[in-house]
Formats: C-alpha cells, structure tokens, sequence
C-alpha cells in the first residue's frame, strides 16, 4: 500500500506536535485562583423543549453542583 505524500505530511506534522499538547494543558490547569472565576454561558443552537435543550440544562446543572 502506498501513502500518498499529503497524507504523509499531515501524518509528520501531527506526530511532531503531539508531545507539546500535554506541556500545554499542564499549564492551563496550573494556577492559584479558583477556576471558573466568572459564571459559565453554554449556547444551545436549537429552540427549548428538545433533547439538546434537556441536555444542555443537565449538563449545566451537573457542571453548577460539580464547580460551586
């Protein structure tokens, strides 16, 4: 099976970048002040009443008891 140069490419690029993304999100998660300092917003692209709407609230409800 042959790979195509493209598919090579964006395979080398992907596997040189993935040692930098856990140095990343160790720095985001280090820090003193409480997280989140602000109230959370979440955006439901669908009209009230349907299953993204149950959702959404649920999770919103889950993520107020989990965070304070």
């Amino acid at each position: 099976m042959r790979l195509p140069r493209r598919n090579f490419l964006q395979l080398a690029a992907g596997s040189a970048a993935l040692p930098v993304l856990p140095k990343v999100a160790g720095a985001q998660a280090v820090g003193t002040q409480a997280w989140p300092s602000r109230p959370i917003r979440m955006v439901v692209g669908f009209p009230g009443g349907g299953a993204p709407d149950l959702v959404a609230r649920l999770t919103g409800q889950w993520l107020a008891d989990s965070l304070g």
